[in-house]
C-alpha cells in the first residue's frame, strides 16, 4: 500500500485540468488535501484544480493559502490557481464578498 501511495503519479495527455469555485460538498476533498500537505484547509472563497475526477490543489482567494497533493505533479495546478485568483481579484475589485464560500468543518 505504501508503494501505491508514494508512487509518482503522472498527468496523462488526455487528462484535463478544471479550475472552479469550491462548493460545500468539496469539504472532504479540501480536508484530505490539507492532511496530505500537513497544513490547514483553505477557507472562504476557494478555487480548486480538478484533474479528471480528483481534486489536486486548492487556493483561498481570501488569504492566498494553498494546499496540494504532494503525490501528484500539482505545482502547475497551484500556479494556475494563483493566476486565476489574480485575474478574479482584478475583475471583481470590491465585489469579492459575493463569491461562493467554503468553511471546512475543521476550521
Amino acid at each position: 500500500m505504501l508503494k501505491t501511495l508514494t508512487a509518482r503519479k503522472q498527468l496523462t495527455s488526455d487528462a484535463s485540468l478544471t479550475i472552479r469555485f469550491a462548493a460545500p460538498d468539496d469539504e472532504p476533498a479540501l480536508t484530505r488535501l490539507a492532511a496530505l500537505d500537513s497544513s490547514r484547509a483553505p477557507r472562504g472563497a476557494v478555487l480548486v484544480a480538478d484533474v479528471g475526477d480528483e481534486t489536486w490543489a486548492a487556493l483561498s482567494l481570501d488569504d492566498g493559502h494553498a494546499v496540494s497533493d504532494p503525490f501528484r505533479p500539482a505545482s502547475e495546478a497551484v500556479w494556475m490557481l494563483a493566476e486565476r485568483a489574480r485575474q478574479l481579484k482584478t475583475e471583481r475589485r470590491g465585489r469579492m464578498q459575493r463569491l461562493p464560500r467554503v468553511w471546512p468543518a475543521g476550521a
